[in-house]
């Protein structure tokens, strides 16, 4: 109850009950009584109260929360969530681990991995392979197919139990639900989309750095005061941790009470989206189209020559709002971020938005007909032409070539 009414000074002019966007306050008889179980401590009673009869005591909110350096002291480990989708581990997860082992040996702590799913099959062992010496599972016919509210219970208990110093995760479309759902429950920081993880030695810190502006500058967040320190983590950025069969570790299954398993939620069905390419995600040469592609039919000339390179088609934000291509392929701040080796963009001016999604691409090749357009400021190789000329005599050379 760090906000309260101050009897003294609140006249009932019903002006903070108008002004609680969360109709958190009502009135009895002539005095303003305050709802805490819907009150957010957004601060809006407080700018509209003309009388200071509200007050928030803002240093009782922030101390209460802080962890004391003895409790701090209390964390170990650095966790990797294992995400997998059929039972098949995502490939982010060896990169994570991959960074994980050497936070971990600069912290001169565990590596441990957290597995939920149905059954665990065989991934334990290849977690141990790639680095983790300890995994953590969770067996439950209820974790077969991923919904936030059991996963975040189960997540959350187990931090809570086991109280790991660093906690990581994949900034995939699972990760970014389940992660900060997670952070809300345990009270704690949450850094989202990292490119680069360190440790600060003298305070073990976990340095998360990530990019902000739409990638103009580069964020470096710490978390001095909770614990774990959580970050999600941009897929394609790090290395895969290397298979060591050699190495050794435990597994620790673990059983959660059945309310933990509860969802308000149901997965009725999921569709697959039947595409001859691959998934931008995994792509190593991605193929992206913008508005100058004109309409969705001319996105077949990009699907021909992503076939012929192996790769994927992705698009710029102009051509999924179009409905020119599923959001899907949306490549962008809104949409998927992607570090292929080779990013190819055709008809797409260089918006910043877009640009913060790709700009990590190794070599980056611009086909426009605009020489003024932003795109070129980044590419590696731009040409300057029209992209239905261009295009199919690109896919002709490599499929001579290839």
């Amino acid at each position: 109850m760090n906000i309260r009414v101050l009897k003294d000074k609140c006249t009932g002019c019903k002006l903070c009950v108008k002004a609680c966007p969360f109709s958190a306050i009502r009135m009895e008889g002539k005095l303003a009584v305050i709802d805490y179980n819907l009150c957010t401590l957004c601060r809006a009673c407080l700018d509209a109260c003309k009388f200071g009869a509200i007050e928030l005591k803002k240093e009782d909110v922030i101390a209460s929360h802080r962890l004391s350096p003895d409790e701090i002291k209390q964390y170990k480990d650095v966790w990797v969530f294992a995400e997998q989708k059929d039972g098949v581990l995502q490939n982010v997860v060896f990169e994570l681990l991959g960074e994980g082992r050497k936070l971990a040996d600069k912290l001169g702590s565990r590596l441990c991995a957290v597995y939920l799913d149905e059954k665990l099959n065989n991934q334990a062992q290849e977690l141990i392979w790639r680095g983790a010496d300890l995994v953590y599972a969770v067996e439950s016919p209820k974790l077969k197919n991923y919904l936030c509210e059991p996963y975040g219970k189960v997540l959350a208990e187990l931090i809570q139990k086991h109280k790991p110093e660093i906690v990581l995760c994949g900034a995939t479309t699972l990760g970014r639900s389940l992660i900060p759902r997670v952070a809300a429950a345990i009270d704690t920081g949450l850094t989202a989309d990292c490119t680069g993880l360190e440790i600060e030695d003298e305070r073990r810190l976990l340095l998360q750095t990530r990019p902000a502006f739409g990638g103009n500058i580069m964020a470096t967040i710490i978390c001095p005061h909770h614990r774990p320190q959580m970050a999600t983590v941009r897929h394609k950025v790090m290395q895969e941790a290397p298979v060591n069969k050699e190495h050794k570790g435990e597994v620790v299954k673990t059983i959660v009470s059945e309310d933990k398993l509860i969802s308000r939620t149901k997965l009725i069905d999921y569709i697959r989206e039947s595409e001859p390419t691959v998934n931008i995600a995994e792509a190593n040469i991605i193929v992206s189209g913008g508005r100058g592609m004109q309409g969705p039919e001319h996105f077949k000339m990009l699907q021909e020559l992503a076939l012929v390179l192996g790769g994927a088609v992705g698009a710029s934000r102009a051509a999924v709002d179009s409905e020119w291509i599923s959001y899907s392929h949306q490549v962008g701040q809104t949409g998927k971020t992607v570090c292929p080796k080779i990013y190819i963009a055709c008809g797409i001016s260089g918006q910043i938005q877009h640009l913060a999604g790709m700009q990590s691409s190794e070599i980056i090749i611009a086909i426009n007909k605009d020489p003024q357009a932003p795109i070129f400021d980044i590419a590696t190789y731009g040409i300057v032409g029209d992209l239905f000329e261009v295009i199919p005599a690109l896919t002709a050379k490599f499929k001579q070539i290839l």
